[in-house]
């Protein structure tokens, strides 16, 4: 009898163990949209968005995709979902009286992290910049904090579109804002910046008035004509028309931007991943 009760005991044990260590090596727990997925956001303008690379390439892959890929080809990763929620145009703002947060962001089931992007737009349109951004993020990150408490909010540093001057006035408010809300700056200026020493073209796409290109071009652009203007992706038009005024003005990233700030954020969201299991 003794051997019997013996066994049971023993078996109950290693049962028992099995169950804690499943526990201990599964991935934490998704608060999913899709079950058993890490929920990411992503929130900001224009260079969050992609309008005119979706346009060009309907196909893809955008960011949202790219950074998912990226993430999937870490093996010891849960799968993640990446949620692109962002508007060309858009500040802070306006993403509250348009009426669009509480259409696209607030109701968004089970986020895990939400990246905010925002400032280029705000300092353009956004009157007394200096007082009135720092007030609108607080109000944004009090938003998502009440209708997504699970989730760690990141904010961003914008990319290299301004010049040095106005990007550091924009950057440095949102390190302030976020010191005041005890929270992690991602700084993805500087990968954007050091990648533009390669070449300072190579991460924007070309958008120029058709009126402005002389007529005897017009039949090799028509390809590329949208609207009133013609939109490159991006260097197929340099050496016949790169000479032309204001032909590199444009500064919204192309593919190649995208996918450098695809690459940066997986590796930024890698590691927090990570660090979070290690937590859990």
């Amino acid at each position: 009898m003794k051997t019997h009760w013996s066994l049971v005991s023993n078996r109950l044990i290693i049962l028992a163990a099995g169950i804690v260590l499943a526990i201990v090596l599964s991935p934490p727990r998704a608060n999913a949209e899709h079950e058993g997925k890490l929920q990411i956001l992503l929130l900001g303008d224009s260079t969050t968005e992609g309008s005119v690379p979706r346009r060009l390439k309907p196909e893809g892959p955008h960011l949202e995709q790219v950074l998912e890929q990226l993430l999937a080809a870490e093996s010891d990763l849960p799968p993640c979902h990446v949620i692109n929620s962002s508007l060309s145009g858009e500040y802070i703002r306006r993403l509250f009286d348009s009426g669009r947060y509480d259409r696209d962001a607030a109701k968004l089931p089970g986020l895990d992290y939400v990246f905010i992007r925002y400032g280029l737009n705000d300092r353009a349109r956004r009157e007394d910049f200096a007082v009135n951004f720092p007030k609108d993020f607080h109000e944004l990150l009090d938003r998502l904090r009440q209708d997504h408490p699970q989730a760690l909010l990141i904010p961003m540093t914008v990319i290299p579109f301004a010049d040095e001057a106005a990007s550091k006035e924009i950057n440095d408010l949102v390190r302030q804002v976020a010191s005041e809300e005890k929270l992690v700056v991602f700084d993805i200026y500087p990968r954007y910046a050091a990648e533009l020493v390669k070449g300072p073209n190579m991460l924007n796409y070309r958008r120029y008035p058709l009126e402005k290109i002389p007529s005897q071009y017009h039949e090799l652009v028509k390809p590329f004509i949208n609207g009133a203007g013609v939109e490159v992706m991006a260097n197929e038009l340099d050496a016949i028309l790169g000479d032309l005024p204001g032909w590199y003005g444009d500064r919204h990233p192309n593919l190649a931007g995208y996918n450098v700030i695809a690459d940066e954020t997986a590796k930024y969201l890698s590691k927090l991943i990570r660090e979070r299991n290690v937590d859990q």
